[in-house]
């Protein structure tokens, strides 16, 4: 009988097949499929990168070589002006874009989860700038702050001729208007991520809160909010590469000016590698970028690693 039961277990009715030579031969096509994805990350990432380090302690030009200059690159990359005025913008603008993007996604997230009419409708509109070029939002957003085209010649054609609002063409107001433009095309995919956060809390803990008299917003704020670390966490990280690597929504918006008021090191890069014909210098900065994405991968893990690990302590 129980030569029978495992005879029955390993075969397949009506054919004879084994099913974990099945199981074998399917794993194997699904390894040969995605040997091209995984040569094209291999050779694009992995050793783009690694010859980008390299290259980054030599004195490339026009073309890079493996005339090694030790960390003289660095020390150039440091004491330049515009790339430290370029790091000091990237920080303006990721702390105020992350800030703005989590806050009003989640307030978007909080309005879509009320099942409003028309949610797919608002969903779509919420999430359209994101699928829009960032080449394309920069320069809508550029019109809009024209002071002779956008808002501010509008609101004075209806009788405010006092109003001022042209943040692009001031050096001390830039780089603000650059972070409305990027909350606008980033804070809806925000919502739909911590949307999906909160559509995955259990609805006993909705219902535990209505009972125990706790408004709603305290309900979202202070219950709901803590529970969502893997949205939260999931978005935060998606703003921060998408910091790390701005460039085409300020080149559309300012050029990177007024002056190098809103210069940022994607632009830094480019310009080194293409425009002053200096690769090694180009390389050393885009080395530098990739620092801040490690140790954003990097508290990934360890926050993922803390959570298993509690998890299996319990």
């Amino acid at each position: 009988m129980s030569q029978f039961a495992q005879s029955s277990e390993t075969a397949v009715p009506g054919n004879g097949h084994h099913p974990r030579k099945a199981r074998r031969r399917f794993n194997l096509m699904s390894i040969v499929g995605t040997i091209p994805m995984i040569l094209t990350a291999v050779g694009v990432f992995v050793i783009c990168i690694i010859f980008s380090f390299i290259w980054s302690f030599t004195n490339s030009k026009l073309f890079p070589n493996f005339n090694f200059v030790g960390f003289d690159q660095y020390t150039r990359l440091w004491s330049s002006d515009r790339w430290n005025i370029s790091v000091g913008n990237l920080f303006t603008f990721g702390i105020f874009s992350i800030i703005g993007n989590m806050v009003f996604g989640y307030l978007l997230a909080v309005f879509m989860d009320q099942r409003i009419k028309q949610e797919d409708m608002f969903r779509s509109i919420f999430l359209y700038p994101f699928a829009m070029s960032l080449v394309v939002t920069g320069l809508v957003w550029q019109w809009m702050f024209d002071p002779n085209l956008g808002i501010q010649s509008a609101v004075q054609k209806l009788g405010w001729t006092d109003f001022q609002f042209a943040p692009l063409t001031s050096q001390a107001t830039a780089i603000y208007g650059v972070v409305l433009g990027g909350i606008w095309n980033g804070v809806g995919v925000t919502m739909a991520i911590l949307l999906a956060g909160l559509r995955g809390v259990d609805a006993e803990i909705w219902k535990a809160a209505k009972i125990d008299g706790i408004p709603a917003w305290r309900t979202y704020l202070f219950i709901v909010l803590p529970m969502m670390r893997g949205a939260i966490l999931t978005a935060f990280i998606l703003q921060c590469t998408g910091v790390v690597r701005v460039y085409d929504i300020v080149i559309a918006m300012t050029q990177g000016g007024p002056g190098i008021a809103t210069q940022m090191p994607a632009i830094y890069v480019i310009q080194h590698i293409t425009d002053r014909a200096n690769v090694g210098q180009g390389m050393a900065a885009a080395s530098t970028m990739l620092l801040p994405v490690i140790a954003v991968i990097a508290l990934q893990f360890a926050l993922q690693w803390n959570a298993k690990r509690k998890r299996n302590k319990a």
